[in-house]
């Protein structure tokens, strides 16, 4: 059963002006639900409004945001956030996501930067979560990030997402493929970290291809196929906290509509095995 904050199903997949023409054109593909960055298209006109509405009267969207930046000691930007209402409630969006971190000062940085593991931050966090929350009246879905620095840890990364969840109420977007380049990264184990997650507050899965830097060291770049690694993680996800909806992530390096559709079959493979077919998600 889809959570409320996010009420889909089955696989989806970013959308990409690349391909939406084809997108648009083509009969029905077996895409359940689409995902966008909305500051990539709340200005747009002309062209590219109109696919997007089309697109949105044809697909379940979801946004997935990349400027709110949740823990940054600059004040929320509630003007950004009255647009992003207005947005949402134009396109009938079904639900919003974003980054538990911060890429925001006094100016943008241009990047995820990690937000302190400790109790003051979960505090922090948490009462901007309820703002956003208040003032776009639907539910916040929060991200685990890769982060290749954990600038003054006091508490785990999973007591610290946990917290947040818990004293903010919202919901969780569980990035697998996040999981994985954190473990090999940071030296600890990935299904420990999944196991560890409340199954009640999983509204949507990512998952992703990354770059391996160096034996000891991945960047998470959305950029290439999914390895092995990273679909056995996703397939255990699914037995420990049932069969969840599932998006495909491609960001840069984007090969043809025909390529991805491939790895979606690939995601739907691993949700209808019989192990992940007795727990539904709920």
């Amino acid at each position: 059963m889809a959570l409320p904050s996010c009420p889909v199903t089955g696989t989806g997949l970013g959308l990409r002006r690349q391909f939406i023409d084809e997108l648009l054109k083509s009969a029905n593909h077996d895409i359940d639900f689409m995902e966008v960055a909305p500051e990539n298209w709340m200005g747009m006109g002309g062209k590219y409004a109109k696919q997007f509405t089309a697109a949105c009267e044809r697909f379940p969207m979801l946004c997935h945001g990349l400027s709110l930046s949740i823990g940054s000691p600059a004040p929320l930007d509630v003007d950004f956030l009255k647009q992003l209402k207005q947005f949402f409630d134009k396109h009938q969006i079904v639900s919003y996501s974003e980054h538990l971190s911060f890429c925001s000062d006094d100016g943008h940085l241009y990047d995820l930067m990690p937000i302190p593991f400790t109790d003051e931050s979960v505090r922090y966090v948490a009462e901007r979560i309820k703002q956003v929350q208040d003032i776009l009246e639907r539910k916040l879905i929060i991200e685990n990030v890769s982060y290749y620095a954990a600038p003054g840890q006091e508490i785990t990364e999973i007591d610290f997402t946990r917290q947040i969840l818990e004293e903010a109420d919202c919901d969780l977007l569980l990035d697998v493929n996040n999981v994985y380049v954190n473990s090999i990264n940071h030296g600890y184990d990935a299904q420990t970290f999944i196991n560890a997650m409340p199954t009640d507050r999983i509204a949507y899965l990512h998952i992703a291809g990354h770059y391996n830097e160096a034996e000891d060291l991945i960047v998470d770049t959305h950029g290439a196929d999914i390895i092995d690694p990273v679909w056995q993680l996703l397939s255990h996800t699914y037995q420990t906290h049932g069969v969840i909806p599932t998006l495909l992530e491609r960001d840069f390096n984007i090969p043809s509509l025909s390529h991805l559709l491939d790895e979606m079959a690939v995601i739907r493979q691993y949700q209808q095995q019989p192990q992940n077919m007795h727990a539904a998600h709920g």
